[in-house]
């Protein structure tokens, strides 16, 4: 590991920006939800990874490339929220721990579950998420910071997406038959 000669700024600081002109306080507010997005976005950004990784059955390839695209948007996402956050004068959360910790989703456990399991587990975490992130446009909007609540409903969009592509996945109706009822 390198040795660290100098910290040019500690982390949980918000030093703001002069150029984007938002009142320290405001800025303050917005980097907190800026980073419990962030948080939330990469605990979904593993489970979703962990079921691409993990995915079986009939429907597998389908699923596992659409996991992986899933995947890719929540990192994405992520990469947004904390260029956002600098870009306001903050030190975005960073490493596992503290962005597990900080996060207001709880990922499942680490054990292996059914495919239909693991799908309703990722749409709960994209509503839980998606209710989230709705606050959190709300707040931008109210303290008058137009770019980052545009960033969020753009986010929202996706979100909303995925979530609705689970819900197809778990309905009923499917072509693969169960061989017990044949």
């Amino acid at each position: 590991m390198s040795k660290q000669e100098s910290i040019r700024q500690q982390a949980d600081t918000v030093e703001g920006s002069e150029a984007l002109r938002l009142e320290q306080d405001k800025t303050e507010q917005i980097v907190e939800a800026l980073n419990t997005d962030l948080a939330a976005t990469y605990v979904l950004y593993h489970q979703l990874k962990k079921h691409h990784w993990n995915v079986e059955g009939a429907e597998f390839l389908n699923v596992h490339e659409y996991l992986g695209e899933a995947a890719e948007d929540a990192e994405d996402a992520a990469d947004e929220l904390a260029e956002r956050a600098q870009a306001l004068g903050a030190v975005p959360l960073a490493g596992g721990k503290r962005l597990e910790e900080n996060a207001p989703v709880e990922p499942e456990g680490d054990d292996v579950y059914d495919l239909r399991t693991s799908l309703r587990n990722d749409m709960e975490m994209y509503g839980d998420i998606i209710e989230m992130v709705r606050e959190h446009v709300e707040l931008t909007e109210g303290l008058g910071d137009h770019a980052t609540a545009e960033l969020l409903r753009q986010q929202l969009l996706t979100l909303e997406e995925h979530a609705h592509h689970l819900e197809h996945y778990l309905e009923d109706d499917t072509l693969v038959l169960d061989s017990a009822t044949n």
